[in-house]
């Protein structure tokens, strides 16, 4: 099989002639330093991996290194922005946005790995009448999509995501204010918490309607990782997670296209709820050293299994960074056999990585084939 034949069988919930397997996302911090700067998709060929290749012009993810270049403006919503320190390795930025009805401010700081927020958007309960008025969203260029699609051809699977600073609409407005504030806001002042996600899901669903329809991606990401039972509870992510998450998959599958809903934390109290919002696939599958919850892997095959794929598992720092061949090669075993000896799996580290040797990127690529159903 070719790796996006593999990756696809995965993804259909059926066995590919061996594991799939991946990573999440090639950060550019990698490639330029451990990889002597070639781009993602002759990383993974020169790796032996599986090729995920994530798309991410004008989906407006913040964290990403000068995230500031793919800003949507409109007349309406212009973003002036004041560079405090111009440093790549240490920018602080300023941002204010103007509107005809007034402003809203908020501060980011960054480096060559990613970016961050330092101030949030969001800072009274006012200000969202300005989001509701004026906030613009993203329009893709499906030529270019294309472009990119046919460029990977065989060796893999181009991503894409639902636009916003993060997929989902829990997660988007977690980006726009402290989560903690929001999660006490959740409790006190709920219906401004769903007239915040409302006019978040609003835009999300015209982006899809008006981009994604006909774009040529294999796999679209929507969640994040603020709606993980690390972060809310089961309650919280039933309540203002799974009522948004459901319209925005029943949105995707409209145009045929497949979800994977992304934790990067702890699912292990919401596996059922995820099997409910009607994703195609679940990711990270994070394990403990990473932030996440799954210790045994069976029991979320025994949930998920013959309902929706499953993609991750690799702890990215204890093992693959940090272990020994050994090490690296015993823990795909363990992760084929307890999530993947059913079919429907693709091993990939659960999240980023940054100075994982190159040597251990190749071992893990070699365990996987390794594991034939």
């Amino acid at each position: 099989m070719t790796s996006k034949e593999r990756m696809m069988r995965a993804l259909s919930r059926e066995k590919p002639d061996r594991l799939p397997v991946t990573i999440h996302q090639w950060q550019q911090f990698h490639l330029d330093t451990y990889l002597g700067g070639m781009d993602a998709l002759e990383a993974f060929k020169a790796c032996g991996l599986d090729a995920s290749i994530q798309y991410f012009e004008a989906m407006g993810q913040f964290w990403i290194p000068n995230a500031e270049k793919y800003i949507v403006q409109s007349p309406q919503w212009r973003e002036e922005i004041e560079v405090v320190k111009d440093d790549p390795n240490d920018k602080l930025l300023n941002h204010t946005i103007v509107t005809p009805g007034g402003r809203l401010t908020y501060k980011t700081g960054g480096n060559r790995i990613t970016t961050w927020i330092t101030e949030y958007l969001i800072k009274k309960p006012d200000d969202l009448d300005l989001i509701e008025k004026y906030m613009p969203v993203a329009k893709l260029n499906r030529q270019a999509i294309a472009a990119e699609y046919d460029r990977i051809g065989d060796s893999g699977i181009l991503r894409g995501f639902v636009w916003g600073d993060q997929a989902g609409c829990w997660q988007h407005a977690c980006c726009l204010m402290d989560v903690q504030e929001l999660i006490l806001a959740a409790i006190d002042r709920p219906g401004w918490v769903h007239r915040l996600l409302r006019a978040l899901l609003e835009r999300k669903l015209r982006f899809i309607d008006e981009s994604l329809d006909g774009a040529k991606f294999d796999l679209i990401e929507t969640g994040g990782g603020a709606s993980s039972d690390t972060v809310i509870s089961p309650k919280i992510h039933r309540e203002f997670c799974l009522t948004y998450d459901r319209q925005i998959h029943d949105a995707l599958h409209r145009f045929g296209h497949r979800a994977t809903y992304h934790t990067c934390g702890g699912i292990m109290r919401i596996l059922d709820p995820i099997v409910e919002n009607g994703t195609d696939a679940s990711e990270t599958l994070a394990p403990p050293g990473v932030g996440g919850n799954i210790t045994a892997p069976d029991q979320v095959r025994a949930c998920f299994g013959g309902k929706i794929a499953m993609i991750g598992g690799m702890d990215q720092f204890n093992v693959l960074t940090g272990g020994t061949p050994a090490e690296i090669r015993a823990e795909v075993r363990r992760l084929f056999d307890g999530f993947g000896r059913s079919g429907g799996y693709i091993c990939s580290a659960s999240d980023h990585f940054f100075d994982t040797p190159v040597e251990n990127l190749k071992t893990f690529a070699e365990a996987a084939k390794e594991c034939v159903y």
